[in-house]
């Protein structure tokens, strides 16, 4: 997986060499603001309507009427790299069951996004398979979303670099996940591709005109550099411009909007109650894996970190596990919040580590059946993924197009 936030990138700290010289920085943030508006007032159709890009795949987009059923659309993927923890579930997989059956959904294994650090080609391989077979577990319908490989799509590399070309560097400096990832690996093993994959993220949402990211807590800052990626590339180059070389002017590039679910958006591990539960824990006792058997989890469970206060309630600063588990539990029974708090205000870790871990057991066994069922049914699952990605490069391609022409480039 709004945030209709004008973010830190607006200052600008590095322009493009395309800034003319007679324009000052003040001024160009103002003309740039100026213009985004224009651009935004031009892309309204004579009703008022504003446009709604994602109707066509091929041509230019046309107003969206107020009897019309076209559905927004939205896009999310997730890493294939480890084992799809409860934390990619609970956070993303599981709210994109719901979203299907009201937008248009394209949900893609990230793969591209696996290599910015060393990894093991054959897990790669091995991993990407399982993430789909995961996604289909899970209950993505493929006949109301598209699934696919995001490197099957050869439109996200090709408008990554189109993109590169007007991101600041100053602007990827400042991303936090890089500064920690950086860190932990060492200058020898960090590579290029993990200082500039947020503007990969960025081609991945921008290819599909989409309406919606969902995003996790941990992925604002990376939402907020594609939305001002849009901005920016839309002002450089989208309405007369455009228009001037043959185009159909207004926005290149739809502004997304990012979709942050309520609950779950960031589970937390198990061994500590302060940081994300992830795939790149060292400790695999930190995070519940889809595919762990029984008796793992309840393992996991019995083990996991606790504290000693007396009962059990939400939303205490100084009881972040109690917090995470009570939560977890929320999600997994499908139970309100208050009707959680009531059932265990007066419960013991004794009490509730087995409640939790029979809904855990319970909630996991179906999606571990049909997993099996898909994994060994190769071609039912190739047919699956090159289906998904024929269906996203019509729209993607569509987007490219339009972007190499706004930019100059001699078109075949």
């Amino acid at each position: 997986m709004g945030r209709a936030i004008l973010s830190q990138f607006l200052l600008l700290s590095n322009c493009p060499p395309r800034l003319p010289s007679s324009l000052s920085l003040t001024g160009f943030r103002r003309e740039y603001l100026r213009s985004s508006l224009l651009i935004r007032r031009n892309s309204r159709c004579a009703t008022g309507l504003r446009c709604n890009c994602s109707v066509s795949l091929s041509e230019p987009a046309a107003p969206e009427s107020s009897s019309s059923s076209v559905k927004k659309r939205i896009v999310s993927g997730v890493q294939p790299t480890g084992s799809i923890h409860l934390g990619n579930y609970l956070g993303a997989i599981k709210n994109w069951i719901a979203l299907q059956n009201t937008y248009e959904t394209l949900f893609f294994i990230v793969d591209l996004h696996a290599i910015t650090l060393p990894y093991d080609t054959q897990q790669l391989l091995r991993a990407t398979r399982d993430t789909a077979a995961i996604y289909l577990a899970c209950g993505v319908d493929t006949s109301k979303a598209s699934v696919f490989v995001q490197s099957h799509v050869r439109a996200h590399v090709e408008l990554m670099w189109l993109l590169s070309s007007a991101t600041p560097i100053g602007w990827l400096n400042r991303m936090i996940q890089f500064k920690e990832k950086s860190r932990k690996a060492g200058d020898e093993n960090v590579g290029v591709a993990l200082l500039t994959y947020p503007v990969l993220m960025a081609s991945d949402i921008l290819l599909y005109q989409s309406d919606f990211v969902p995003v996790g807590e941990d992925q604002k800052q990376h939402m907020e550099l594609t939305r001002e990626l849009a901005e920016r590339i839309n002002y450089l180059y989208g309405g007369r411009k455009w228009k001037k070389l043959g185009g159909r002017g207004g926005a290149i590039f739809k502004v997304p909007e990012p979709l942050i679910p309520p609950v779950g958006a960031r589970v937390m591990s198990l061994t500590d109650g302060l940081a994300k539960m992830s795939k790149s824990a060292a400790s695999d006792q930190s995070r519940i894996n889809l595919l762990d058997p029984k008796d793992v989890i309840a393992n996991k469970i019995k083990r996991c970190r606790t504290d000693s206060f007396s009962g059990l309630e939400f939303d205490n600063p100084e009881r972040p596990e109690c917090n995470n588990l009570l939560s977890v539990y929320q999600l997994i029974s499908g139970k309100t919040k208050e009707e959680v708090k009531q059932e265990c205000q007066d419960m013991n870790w004794g009490m509730f580590k087995p409640l939790l871990t029979d809904a855990l057991i319970d909630h996991l066994h179906p999606i571990q059946v049909r997993y099996g069922e898909i994994i060994s049914d190769s071609a039912y699952l190739d047919r699956v993924l090159e289906e998904g990605a024929t269906k996203a490069a019509e729209i993607a391609d569509a987007t490219l197009n339009n972007a190499y022409q706004a930019m100059g480039f001699l078109r075949g």
